[in-house]
């Protein structure tokens, strides 16, 4: 069935590809077929690949694996500027090198959301939103005219310009049209391929889309997707009911505990059981937007009321919605009580979960309120230290961030509330504490504020600071007055807490070592205790006015004054489309060019150096390991985000050409000379070749065995035409898909990533830069492997069986290539993505 059927929805007429008609042809159950299929199925029927449409459709419906690779082609391409930008000057910079520019154009739409760059540099007080808006444009100037060029220079790209809020809260509230419109009147299901991790948090809304580097992006955006194995779909069937005073963020945080456990990694999970139905469309997302934590490619829930609820009271048309219920209820996308069938389903009843957190580092580590003291205890066991009125176990930074949250009415809604009672009852936060308020977007500004709330959480120090991740991406700016240089000169283990998502080391300050996240109204609640050595089950939070201490359970909300205030307040009238531009961004101008006039001394946009990448050949010979590192390694830990320390290598660069505003790692990502020296440069990075405690971005040399920063070895190695490998443990590439974490390795001569298994986005990358990656079959120790060796790596026949044979000091061991497909095998031989995007398009040319 490849021909689309003629019809009419909505009143207007529509063609689409038949699923039921593709189904009843080929003889199997589409009810059977888990709905991720199913959307699945339709992108290979609309490539005119029906015989791969109903093999895909027979394996799931028989709850088999598909064991198929296809040409995924998704509906649009979303990215942010601190992933888009380095994806837009790699364009630029295969504009330069082919014969006719406009051939390097994207193919799909894309929508660049420019929410990574504002920072938290003021908090806590009226004007901060200002302030710290005036700042981003003035630092950013040069990055955000690059942008106003490339929206001028390629077809289908539009920007969403800085203020505007964060671009996973932006894609539920106004991009995500659950049923795209192709060309003419075709109709089919929107999906996305997003150049940041948390694409997933659309999966909520039923819009099947996921996270990918900016490299793979850029084959998706030119339409040269190379074909992706197709991997399993489980299901995770929720059953019980939510207690009340169990938030959304509660739940995400006990099934990323759950979930890590079950060792879903790289697996597409779908939501079913009974009690899917009674889970809002923004709870969905929420559980959607932390799919990278615990591993999952995605996490899919079937469009169903709820969803098209969501639609309505977001601004939608009732026409627009409509079309989406015949649409999904006519291809059987709409959520049936019949569920489907699973190779593999995972259990999880809602009723079990209570009010916790996760930390102190990683989102995985759960707790409950009562836990929170010793979680602290067990990071740091000493009896607690006191420097300048600064204490270990002090909460430094106490932010609601992140679309995790704030794209959720009813977290948000509730953190007000509890604000209010907090004031009412003459509560305050302490001064060491820095609080702040960065909103998904606009429209949360709008109902808090027409609820009355947005005044209590000012009155506690949650005044709005911007509306992009900010605190939840690293940009959370110095701690308060004295507190930093405090923790520095004691040497104090301080804390943060966020509604975010993410809490590695580091990320969110480089001098907080303790880091949790909760729900809105538990950052409001911690910032009030003002430190994280409180048992929050059975102590006060403080002291009111008149001298009784207050507990929590006396401020919670009740769950029916969040529906009551939702009902009033979430309205489509707040989620109207306002101008979210920037003073400034308007006035900004570029030159209508078709290629980029690159400045040779700007500091932020450069020709990228790996364009012209050789193609690999011939065995790895004479390698030695830059780092060896353990379990459990993160993106962050490879590519640090955040502030660009001015002792650091990349300091010391910047400061050499004269910048004396350094700006953070993101806003550098388009000046390849800056990101590699900050890789591996992460002060919490632990490298065995230097000890077991944190390396602070030092390695050793071999032979020589001199400490030298990582970045300094390599250039030596470099020098001496030495290749290199790292060594690593579990779960190495964890946390976000910046592709910084393997463009940055590959800057270093970094040619083989030796692990016992990596994150699904992580490994992607290395293949995108032709890095490969080997999988262990022990941990190196129990090799003998102590990284001291000089290796050897054999290519020969590895694409056919997948094997690698490997000497460490003349000593044979063999690996295995984690490369999942022979379109990933393409790219890594051909020395990367851009390598093998140059070929074609200059093959494409020569015909």
């Amino acid at each position: 069935m490849t021909s689309p059927i003629r019809t009419r929805l909505a009143g207007r007429p529509a063609e689409l590809y038949g699923l039921p008609e593709c189904a009843g042809a080929s003889g199997f159950d589409l009810g059977a077929v888990p709905y991720t299929g199913r959307v699945l199925m339709e992108s290979l029927l609309r490539a005119g690949d029906a015989a791969a449409a109903a093999a895909l459709g027979k394996r799931l419906a028989a709850g088999e694996d598909p064991g198929l690779e296809m040409p995924f082609r998704p509906a649009r391409i979303l990215v942010q500027d601190y992933t888009g930008i380095p994806l837009l000057v790699d364009l630029a910079a295969l504009r330069d090198r082919v014969a006719e520019p406009g051939r390097v154009n994207p193919a799909l739409p894309v929508d660049v959301v420019v929410d990574h760059s504002v920072q938290t540099d003021v908090a806590g007080r009226p004007d901060a939103l200002a302030r710290n808006e005036a700042l981003e444009m003035r630092r950013n100037r040069e990055r955000y005219t690059f942008l106003k060029w490339a929206e001028g220079a390629f077809d289908g790209l539009r920007v969403i310009p800085p203020g505007s809020g964060i671009v996973h809260q932006i894609n539920l509230e106004r991009l995500a049209t659950v049923v795209a419109h192709g060309p003419g009147d075709l109709l089919h299901p929107d999906t996305v391929i997003g150049t940041d991790s948390h694409t997933t948090m659309v999966n909520g809304l039923g819009v099947l889309g996921w996270g990918v580097g900016g490299l793979e992006a850029e084959a998706h955006l030119l339409g040269l997707a190379r074909p992706i194995g197709i991997p399993p779909v489980a299901g995770v069937r929720l059953t019980g009911a939510v207690r009340p005073g169990t938030s959304s963020t509660d739940v995400v945080l006990a099934l990323t505990e759950r979930l890590r456990r079950e060792n879903v990694r790289g697996l597409m999970l779908e939501f079913t059981g009974p009690s899917v139905a009674a889970l809002s469309a923004p709870d969905r997302c929420t559980i959607a937007n932390m799919a990278p934590e615990y591993g999952a490619m995605s996490a899919f829930f079937p469009v169903d009321d709820e969803t098209l609820d969501y639609l309505r009271t977001t601004g939608r048309s009732e026409r627009d919605t409509a079309l989406v219920a015949e649409y999904c209820r006519r291809q059987r996308l709409l959520r049936e009580d019949a569920e489907p069938r699973f190779g593999r389903v995972i259990e999880f009843d809602l009723g079990e979960v209570g009010p916790n957190l996760a930390g102190p580092s990683r989102p995985d580590q759960r707790i409950g309120l009562g836990e929170l003291p010793g979680s602290f205890a067990a990071l740091h066991p000493a009896a607690p230290r006191t420097a300048d009125g600064v204490t270990d176990g002090d909460l430094v930074i106490a932010s609601i961030t992140s679309c995790t949250s704030t794209s959720n009415p009813t977290s948000m809604l509730a953190a007000g509330l509890l604000a209010r009672r907090a004031v009412q009852r003459g509560l305050s936060v302490p001064a060491h504490v820095r609080t702040s308020l960065a909103p998904g977007s606009r429209a949360v500004t709008r109902y808090l504020r027409e609820a009355g709330l947005l005044d209590d959480l000012e009155r506690l120090g949650f005044h709005v600071a911007g509306y992009g991740c900010m605190t939840c991406n690293g940009g959370s700016g110095p701690l308060n007055d004295g507190v930093g240089a405090a923790v520095e000169r004691a040497g104090l283990t301080v804390a943060a807490v966020l509604s975010g998502n993410r809490n590695f080391e580091a990320r969110v300050h480089a001098q907080v070592r303790a880091g949790y996240l909760a729900s809105p109204a538990l950052v409001v609640a911690l910032a009030l205790v003002g430190h994280v050595r409180a048992d929050l089950d059975r102590e006060p939070l403080a002291t009111a006015a008149d001298g009784t201490p207050v507990m929590l359970r006396e401020l919670w909300p009740e769950d029916a004054e969040l529906r009551a205030l939702e009902a009033e307040f979430v309205t489509p009238e707040v989620f109207a489309e306002e101008p979210g531009e920037q003073e400034g961004w308007a006035a900004l101008t570029a030159p209508d060019t078709e290629t980029f006039a690159w400045d040779q001394d700007s500091t932020y946009i450069r020709p990228p150096a790996y364009v012209d990448a050789r193609p690999r050949s011939g065995p790895l010979t004479g390698a030695r390991a830059l780092l060896v590192l353990g379990d459990d390694v993160s993106t962050d830990h490879i590519s640090p985000v955040g502030a660009i320390p001015a002792d650091s290598p990349a300091g010391r660069h910047l400061d050499a050409l004269g910048v004396r505003d350094f700006n953070s790692y993101g806003s550098r990502r388009g000046n390849h000379e800056v990101m590699a020296r900050g890789t591996f440069s992460n002060p919490r990075l632990r490298n065995r070749l230097v000890g077991d405690g944190d390396s602070g971005g030092t390695t050793l040399h071999l032979p020589s065995g001199e400490r030298l920063p990582v970045y300094e070895a390599a250039r030596r190695y470099a020098a001496e035409d030495t290749p290199l490998i790292v060594l690593a443990g579990h779960s190495y590439g964890m946390g976000s898909s910046r592709d910084w974490a393997a463009k940055g390795p590959w800057l270093l001569g970094v040619r083989a990533v030796l692990a016992r298994s990596f994150e699904r986005i992580h490994r992607a990358n290395l293949c995108a830069m032709g890095i490969l990656p080997l999988l262990l079959p022990q941990d190196p120790e129990d090799l003998g492997l102590t990284g001291r060796e000089t290796f050897r790596l054999e290519l020969d026949g590895a694409r056919e069986n997948g094997t690698v044979r490997a000497e460490a000091d003349g000593t044979p061991f063999e690996l295995r290539a984690d490369v999942r497909s022979a379109g990933e095998w393409d790219v890594l031989l051909a020395g990367g993505t851009l390598p093998h995007l140059l070929a074609r398009l200059r093959d494409g040319e020569a015909r």
